[in-house]
Order: structure tokens, then sequence, then C-alpha cells
């Protein structure tokens, strides 16, 4: 063993940190502790299928300690960090704690009320596995009991999703696609198409970081769907069961759901506010143009927890290609650091953004390229295909998707939690 081996902590199995985790596992020199209070990496941006009962919870995550298992210099750690003491390299974990040369915080994102915590008891946040899995069970159930209860059908298939981007905008198409199309023949006492689901937008357009014109045809494209939007429409409070929202022209109005979905903003992990460094109002980390921190420069935060400045001066988005790239980068400088050389400053390339609405539509833009309807579609399918971890997964994604796309099915819809309201 090479007791001259630099040790590097790495905490969070998202995007970034298995990055940072491939890449430097490849040098000898290198120990690397992989933290995680998850025991897998989670494919986050196909969390609304799991959620609409298209995938199940294996088709997009896949356990961390077999991502790592050839890795022999990575050592896999399912502990929740409690803290991170800085001058003296030390990370306090649940039941342990160890030591570090170098620290790489790619603990990512958690959802984000601004400031009304209170809003988080009655909606249902989607970041991570619980999450999806607890909104499919609810969306089922009401199904299920609006076919027990007829008359209670209008009440209970009616669905609020607040938050009008990209994750919004397709758990709305998909709820919209598996109850006017997917279930529809399969109940006998209940239309499943008169399903109401309703998008709440506070801003003036949906999906506001794409062109006006791709925002534009998104909304129409999910009216056609028979899913009601409104825009330019600010919740001022959720309740048990519904929201109160108020419109444009300054009236206010209840609106009642069987649940609410709570897609409309983000903060740092919580152990950011922990740390005695310089955070934004949303609590993520501000880091140089290393990706490190001033006061400490062997210590890294990339990915959602980090706000880094691009080229425009406005921070990088919290998206998986910037965690990617942030994540390559810093295994980069971690070696060249150990090896004495000199790293040029990290600079973020755009590969474009896309999102989908629903069967053969979807949206994507690169620069002055702009693409929707169905090969807009074909390149999501292809993108999320092509980044999806694991050789496995994958091929189970593939099958699944061409299945749901040949007999309109959905196969994820067991109700795990029968009892669960």
């Amino acid at each position: 063993m090479n007791k001259n081996r630099k040790n590097v902590a790495v905490i969070g199995a998202g995007f970034g940190g298995l990055q940072v985790v491939k890449k430097l596992s490849r040098y000898p020199d290198v120990q690397i502790t992989f933290i995680d209070k998850n025991n897998h990496h989670l494919f986050q941006p196909l969390l609304y299928q799991v959620s609409s009962a298209v995938l199940s919870a294996p088709d997009i995550a896949i356990p961390t300690r077999n991502l790592t298992a050839r890795r022999k210099n990575v050592k896999v750690l399912m502990q929740e960090v409690t803290g991170i003491d800085l001058p003296n390299r030390i990370i306090h974990m649940t039941d342990k704690q160890v030591t570090y040369d170098y620290l790489v915080m790619a603990m990512g994102a958690r959802t984000g009320y601004f400031g009304n915590e209170h809003w988080e008891r009655n909606s249902l946040p989607l970041k991570t596995l619980k999450d999806a899995l607890r909104i499919r069970n609810k969306l089922l159930i009401a199904f299920e009991e609006s076919e027990v209860n007829p008359k209670k059908s209008k009440d209970l298939l009616c669905f609020i999703i607040v938050g009008g981007g990209p994750t919004g905008v397709e758990i709305s198409g998909a709820f919209a696609e598996l109850a006017g199309k997917i279930i529809k023949n399969e109940y006998r006492t209940v239309d499943t198409s008169k399903t109401k689901i309703t998008l709440i937008e506070a801003g003036s357009d949906l999906l506001p970081t794409f062109d006006r014109s791709l925002s534009e045809y998104t909304k129409l494209q999910l009216i056609k769907r028979g899913v009601t939007v409104y825009t330019d429409t600010r919740v001022l409070d959720i309740f048990e069961n519904g929201v109160r929202v108020r419109f444009l022209d300054g009236t206010e109005k209840n609106l009642y759901a069987e649940f609410v979905i709570w897609a409309a903003g983000v903060e740092a992990n919580s152990i950011s506010r922990k740390l005695g460094l310089r955070l934004d109002k949303s609590g993520r980390i501000l880091v140089n143009e290393y990706c490190s921190v001033n006061e400490y420069p062997e210590v890294f935060a990339i990915g959602d927890i980090a706000n880094f400045t691009g080229s425009n001066g406005k921070p990088l988005p919290g998206v998986s290609p910037v965690a990617m790239q942030q994540g390559r980068y810093v295994a980069r400088r971690i070696i060249c650091d150990i090896k004495g050389k000199e790293t040029k400053p990290f600079k973020y390339y755009d590969k474009g953004s896309m999102a989908t609405i629903g069967r053969n539509t979807a949206i994507a833009q690169k620069g002055k390229i702009k693409l929707k309807g169905r090969i807009g579609w074909f390149s999501w399918l292809f993108i999320h295909l092509f980044y999806q971890v694991g050789f496995k997964n994958k091929i189970s994604i593939l099958i699944t998707w061409i299945w749901s796309y040949i007999t309109f099915g959905a196969s994820a819809r067991v109700i795990t939690y029968p009892g669960e309201k």
C-alpha cells in the first residue's frame, strides 16, 4: 500500500460526485472515500417517469457499490454527513468520521419553499426515489378509490402541480397521458380521461430558460392534452387539498385537488449553512474559477450546491451537464495539484436544454438551434439513454419505452403501500 496516497473524500453520489470518482479512481496514488446517505446513484431527470408509473425505481437507480466494485481505491460509505471541520479536514458522519487531503462537496439540492416551510406539510416534492414512489402511490390510489366511489371521482381525480419548469411540465404531461390514454379503458365506473390536471407558474412563460416560441409551443401542447395551465399566477398558500392563488389581475381564488406537487423551487443541501462559508441566497457555496473555496483551496463544491459564475456573469444552472463537467474538471485539477502542475480555470460548455411534454412531443434548444415535436422527442430519448448509468439500466429503459410506445402501456403500476393516503 502506498503510504503517500492522497485521501480524497467525495460527498454525494449524484452526477458530479460520480464523475469525480470515475476519473480519480484511475490513479493509484489516490485513495477515495465516496459518501452518500443513500446506497445508489439516481438518474434524477427520469424521476417523473417513476412517479407517473412508466418506469420502476431500479430502472433509474443503480447501487453505488456496483458502480465502484472494480475500482479498488474507492471506499463507499452509506452515511449522512452531520458536519465538516474544514480547518482540521475532518468529516463528521452519523456513525463515523474521516479525514481528507482533498474534499469534493457534491451533495446536490433539496426542495425549497421560498421561506414558506409550512407548505411542505401540504405538498409533495419530487427530488428522491422516495418522493417519486409516494407520488405514484397517491396517484394510483386516487384512481382506485374513484372506481369504488365514482361520485367522488371529481374530487379524487384532481391534481395540482406548482412550477412551470422542466419538472412541472414533464409531470403534467405524463399524468395527462396516463389518465387520458394509458389507463382509460381499464376502469369500468369512472372515466379517467376527465382527470383534472392543473399546472401553475408564477412567471409569464413555462420553461422560461427556453426561447419564447418553444415556451408557447409547450403550453399549447399541454392544453391540447387536457392540462389547465395558469401562468402569471402566484401561489399565496398551500393548504390541505389545495392552493390559494393570485392571478395577474389581482383576483384571488382557492383551487382544490387530491394532492399538490411542489416543483417550483430548490435550495442547496442544508449542510452548506453549517460550514461558515460564503453563500448565496439559496444556500449555495460561492466558489472561484477553479470550483474551489477561496479560504480552503483543497475544498471543492460542484453541481447544485455550488454557485459558479459563468461567462455571462450569471450562476450556472442547476442541471446535470454542469455537475458532470465540473466533476471531471475537479478530478483533473486534483491530479494536477498532486503532480505540481497548473490547470486552467473551469469553463462550462453549454450543450443545450431539453424537456419532454408527452408522446412524440418534446422541445430542445442549443443556441439558435431549436427542435420540437417528434424530432425533439427522439432527441430527448437518445440523450437520456446515452447518459443513463449502467448498461442493464439502458436496456431496461429502452425495452420499457418501446413497449410503452407500441402498447400505450405503463407497467410500473404496483401500489407498494396500499394503506398510504
